[in-house]
């Protein structure tokens, strides 16, 4: 089949540090090309995978740049040049000019929502609805709007083999993401303080509300002891997870899907959630992690870390291998790819 994977032109596929969805696009582009798809992957020059790469913009301008409108739509008008007699189908990642300009090709579109449903992302879609075919990352994503033409729902995948199984951990928890308020990175250290543990943070700190949660919320709350990374490379991040006892995910918003969650369970770390999005699908609450209130995340995840000893290692790692791996995911999308060809 031949696939044309468009990823948004804000940073490298794979990302060089802070990059959910260009990870996601890395490992799939790579799986299709060695499952003998002909896979073209649009990205920037300083990509790296097994696909077929093309590019207008040859170095990601970073995080910084997310949601430019000139890059996305300059990305968007190379990369469907001619894509109607190049491709079977287009699998688009970036909702905005690429998702508009993909359904008026011909070719039959794919878009897998890695956002949640705003209003506004809600009114965006609504003009697509029935023109290309969504993929949701999680049950908890899908039911929040069913009024789209859903393909099926595909977990994010990771490649388990970077992510090694260490069940020996060192005595501090970790929290990983962005430092917006809905992420949870007070509740975090709210609840390493309660629990009398370290605090190790890697954190993005780039956007104008990341900042100031950071600069009014976060620094004067910091104990003497906490540790703040900013954005830390695949292999720093790795070692943090596999060293790590506990990693916290304290957030309060409807998450799709959450990569941090998988990456932990892959290194035999258990994680500490919030009931939202798409965390009990991912958690098995007492088996691979636990699950606890918002309101009372503090105290909860703190008695929580108490137990960690009920956590096996290695039914973390199972779980991760059975359900979010690259080759789990990698078989989702061939099943979608194949339905919306056949039906087209």
């Amino acid at each position: 089949m031949r696939i044309a994977q468009l990823c948004p032109p804000w940073l490298a596929v794979p990302p060089k540090g802070y990059g959910g969805i260009e990870w996601v696009v890395a490992l799939l582009a790579d799986g299709l090309a060695e499952a003998g798809h002909d896979v073209t992957l649009f990205a920037t020059g300083d990509s790296v995978t097994k696909a077929r790469l093309e590019y207008v913009f040859e170095t990601a301008p970073g995080t910084k740049a997310i949601n430019d409108i000139v890059l996305d739509a300059t990305h968007t008008m190379f990369s469907l040049r001619g894509a109607r007699e190049r491709f079977d189908v287009l699998h688009v990642h970036s909702p905005f000019s690429a998702l508009a300009a993909s359904v008026e090709t011909g070719v039959p579109t794919v878009h897998t929502l890695h956002g949640s449903f705003t209003p506004e992302m809600n009114r965006l879609y609504s003009f697509v609805a029935d023109r290309a075919w969504f993929v949701a990352i999680s049950r908890a994503q899908m039911a929040s709007n069913p009024s789209l033409r859903y393909a099926g729902v595909v977990y994010n995948g990771i490649d388990t083999d970077l992510y090694a199984l260490r069940e020996d951990k060192e005595d501090f928890v970790l929290f990983l993401g962005r430092a917006a308020p809905e992420k949870g990175w007070l509740r975090a250290i709210e609840a390493a303080k309660l629990a009398g543990v370290r605090l190790v943070s890697a954190v993005k700190i780039a956007h104008p509300t990341e900042e100031e949660e950071w600069e009014r919320r976060i620094r004067p709350a910091l104990p003497p002891d906490a540790e703040v990374l900013g954005e830390i490379s695949q292999e720093e991040k790795v070692d943090l997870l596999q060293r790590a006892k506990a990693v916290l995910f304290p957030i309060d918003w409807p998450e799709p899907f959450g990569l941090v969650m998988t990456e932990a369970m892959a290194c035999g770390t258990p994680v500490i959630g919030t009931p939202r999005g798409s965390v009990p699908e991912v958690i098995e609450d007492g088996r691979t992690g636990f699950i606890v209130s918002v309101e009372r995340y503090p105290e909860e995840a703190a008695e929580r870390l108490q137990r960690l000893a009920e956590i096996d290692p290695r039914a973390c790692r199972e779980r991760v291998e059975r359900l979010f791996s690259k080759r789990a995911m990698v078989e989702g999308y061939e099943r979608v790819f194949e339905r919306v060809v056949s039906e087209a």
